[in-house]
């Protein structure tokens, strides 16, 4: 088993974390800790990438952001707008759409 880190694409992490959102309000750090975990470590969000793609999202209207006191600190939580909700879905049903279209090439190509 390889424990080779991947990278994502800006429109893929755009969608984990819309969805990683719709389960809560959560903080960015603990998206990226989300991200990790439930890709069982082959998906890594680097800072770098994350905190643009929130202030990204949140411009656009698709998260809603509030400070809140969290273990002493303050940390801004990020909630799915309806917006969000609606572009989560149609985000879906693409990534669904391309990764079965990309399944069939892997599966007859060659």
């Amino acid at each position: 088993m390889s424990t080779q880190k991947s990278e994502l694409l800006q429109g893929t992490l755009d969608l984990l974390v819309l969805k990683i959102v719709a389960f809560a309000p959560i903080h960015g750090y603990a998206i990226a800790q989300r991200i990790n975990q439930i890709s069982r470590d082959v998906l890594q969000v680097q800072q770098g990438s994350l905190y643009p793609a929130l202030h990204r999202l949140e411009k656009r209207g698709l998260l809603s952001a509030e400070w809140r006191e969290t273990g002493g600190r303050d940390a801004k939580y990020y909630s799915l707008t309806r917006t969000g909700r609606k572009q989560l879905e149609a985000e879906e049903r693409n990534w669904n759409r391309l990764a079965g279209a990309v399944a069939l090439i892997l599966k007859t190509a060659g």
